[in-house]
C-alpha cells in the first residue's frame, strides 16, 4: 500500500485531536470533580447516578418531615404540660372550696378563678402550629374547642394526621381530642356553677375531685403515649441519618473522581501529547523542496 505525505499528516492530526480530547476530559473532571459531565460520557454511570440521586432526595425529604413531626409532637407535649398545671391548680381550689368553713363569697371568688382557668384551657386546646390547629384531627383549619358566651363545644374529629418518616412508614403526630377534652369543659362549667350556688355544700364540691383526677389522669396517659411516639421518631431519625450518609457515599463513589488518579492521568497525557507533537513536527517537516535544495 502506498503511503503518502497527506496520509501521514491526516493520521497525525487525527491522533493529535484524540490527545486534545483526552486532555480536555481530564481538565473537565478536575474542574468539576465528577467522572462524567454528560450522559454520553458513560451511560451506565449516568443511569446509576439517577437512581442514587433519587434515593438521596427521598432521604432528604424524610429529614424535612422529621422537623414537621417534632413540631407537632413537642408543641402537643408543651400544651399538655400547661394543661396539667392548670388542672392541678383547679384541684387545689376544689379542695379549698370543699371546706364547709368557706363562705359563699369565698366560693364565688374561687369560681371566678376556675372560670379564668377554664378559658386558659380552651386557649391551650386551640393551640396552633403555624396556621394549623394541632388538636382537631385532620381539620386543622378549625379550632377544636369553640366558646360562645357560656357555651363550649368540643370537636369529635378523631382522624389521625400522619407524616411519612421512612419509606412506606407513616407516624401519627396528633392527639385524639376526644381522649383529652371530652367532658372536661362541661365538668368545669358545672363546677363553677355549683361554686356560685350558695345552697351547695362542701360535700357537693368535693364530688368534683373524682372528675378532676380523671381528667388529669387522661392528660398524663396521653402524654406518656406521646412520649413513646417521640422516642420512636428519634430512633427512626437516627436510622434516616445513617441512610443519608450511606446514600451520599454511594453517590460519591459513583460520580466523584479520584483526584490523585486524574492528576496522574493528566500528567501522563500531557507527556504523550508533547511526544506526539514532536513526532508530528518531524513527519511534516521534510518535503520535496527540502531535497531539491
Amino acid at each position: 500500500m502506498r503511503v503518502t505525505q497527506s496520509m501521514l499528516a491526516n493520521n497525525m492530526l487525527k491522533h493529535l485531536s484524540a490527545s486534545y480530547a483526552n486532555l480536555g476530559k481530564y481538565q473537565e473532571q478536575l474542574s468539576t470533580g465528577k467522572k462524567i459531565n454528560r450522559p454520553s460520557d458513560d451511560p451506565v454511570v449516568a443511569m446509576k447516578g439517577m437512581v442514587y440521586r433519587t434515593n438521596l432526595t427521598e432521604v432528604e425529604q424524610f429529614k424535612r418531615n422529621f422537623s414537621e413531626a417534632y413540631n407537632w409532637l413537642e408543641n402537643s407535649d408543651a400544651a399538655f404540660d400547661k394543661a396539667t398545671q392548670a388542672l392541678q391548680r383547679i384541684r387545689e381550689l376544689v379542695v379549698q372550696a370543699g371546706n364547709d368553713t368557706y363562705e359563699s363569697t369565698q366560693r364565688q371568688a374561687i369560681s371566678q378563678e376556675i372560670k379564668q382557668l377554664t378559658e386558659h384551657l380552651v386557649t391551650i386546646a386551640n393551640t396552633k402550629v403555624g396556621d394549623k390547629y394541632i388538636f382537631n384531627g385532620t381539620n386543622t383549619l378549625q379550632p377544636p374547642v369553640q366558646m360562645t358566651g357560656t357555651s363550649i363545644t368540643t370537636s369529635v374529629n378523631t382522624d389521625e394526621v400522619k407524616i411519612e418518616l421512612a419509606k412506606g412508614i407513616y407516624i401519627a403526630v396528633n392527639v385524639n381530642p376526644t381522649e383529652v377534652f371530652s367532658g372536661l369543659f362541661s365538668d368545669l362549667q358545672s363546677l363553677a356553677n355549683d361554686l356560685d350556688d350558695p345552697n351547695k355544700t362542701g360535700k357537693d364540691i368535693n364530688e368534683y375531685l373524682g372528675n378532676i383526677d380523671r381528667h388529669i389522669n387522661k392528660l398524663l396517659s396521653t402524654r406518656a403515649e406521646l412520649g413513646a411516639r417521640m422516642n420512636r421518631v428519634e430512633l427512626m431519625e437516627e436510622r434516616i441519618d445513617q441512610q443519608e450518609v450511606i446514600a451520599q457515599k454511594v453517590l460519591s463513589d459513583n460520580e466523584d473522581v479520584d483526584m490523585e488518579r486524574v492528576i496522574t492521568d493528566l500528567k501522563v497525557q500531557e507527556s504523550v501529547h508533547r511526544a506526539a507533537l514532536a513526532v508530528g513536527a518531524r513527519i511534516i517537516q521534510p518535503t520535496l523542496v527540502d531535497f531539491l535544495r
